[in-house]
């Protein structure tokens, strides 16, 4: 159904519960007093950019956050020996264009396919905080299975994570790098939906969504991961490909859910023969 451009919204549950409560604590740990979601009116913006530069990358490697991961997903009743994941992340969106760019970047409308995901990939997020629909982020799910011209074909992921990913706390006032968007204009209807503090939103990385302008005047802290299971990377089940012209492949960053091994390398190779195969 997710394949089909289905979108599944869950209640937290204890596991979901346990990764925000964890979540919180490194976020206000790392804001020493002030709250999370109102800092940024008393912080200059430099200081809040360095300040998720420490706390972002400390949230996704801490060995914490994928432990609970994992209990989530064995929560949900998911074959832990076939599901990939990988690591969760921390996302903010401030308010009034504050902080839009690198660490804290607004992202355009996309689907993750143009970033080198694979059509099989399955997108989780949840908010840390309450959220409002000024906040949240945005589907279009009109597009889900119609074409949309856009920048994919100058991407590669190999050169992304080389170059773009590490610079990305560098640019605080405007974001140079190029990243796939959209080339015409688009459609402004959009759906917004407001999950609970640890509910959950499931959609394939095949849709577009993008970031909403934040008008809430707070900032929203959410995390989001990705899933794929193995007999869909084999089988090549997955969501359709309407649009997506990059290179590369982002397999190689999932994670087995048991053992934490790494999804076999001739798989990644495959997909990354195709992907070089159907631009030639």
């Amino acid at each position: 159904m997710i394949f089909k451009g289905d979108v599944f919204l869950y209640s937290a549950t204890p596991a979901s519960t346990k990764l925000i409560e964890f979540a919180r604590e490194l976020i206000e740990e790392a804001f020493e007093g002030r709250d999370p979601r109102t800092a940024q009116h008393e912080m200059p913006v430099e200081e809040f950019a360095a300040l998720l530069a420490d706390l972002k990358p400390r949230f996704i490697h801490h060995p914490t956050s994928k432990k609970i991961l994992v209990a989530l997903m064995d929560e949900l009743g998911m074959a832990l020996d076939k599901t990939y994941f990988d690591v969760p992340r921390l996302r903010t969106s401030t308010a009034d264009h504050y902080l839009d760019s690198g660490i804290s970047y607004a992202y355009h409308a996309h689907r993750d396919c143009w970033y080198a995901a694979p059509f099989c990939q399955v997108n989780w997020w949840m908010p840390v905080y309450e959220v409002v629909p000024e906040n949240v982020f945005a589907l279009h799910p009109q597009y889900f299975d119609r074409p949309i011209r856009n920048g994919s074909g100058r991407y590669d992921y190999a050169e992304w994570t080389a170059v773009g990913r590490p610079t990305a706390a560098q640019h605080i006032y405007s974001d140079s790098r190029d990243q796939p968007k959209p080339e015409e204009a688009l459609d402004p209807d959009e759906l917004r939906l407001v999950p609970e503090p640890g509910g959950m939103l499931l959609f394939s990385g095949a849709h577009l969504h993008s970031t909403v302008a934040n008008t809430s005047g707070t900032t929203r802290f959410s995390i989001d991961f990705r899933t794929v299971h193995i007999d869909d990377v084999r089988s090549r089940a997955a969501a359709p490909n309407v649009d997506a012209a990059c290179r590369g492949t982002t397999l190689r960053d999932f994670y087995r859910a048991d053992d934490l091994t790494r999804i076999p390398e001739e798989l990644a190779a495959e997909y990354e023969a195709e992907a070089l195969a159907t631009l030639t």
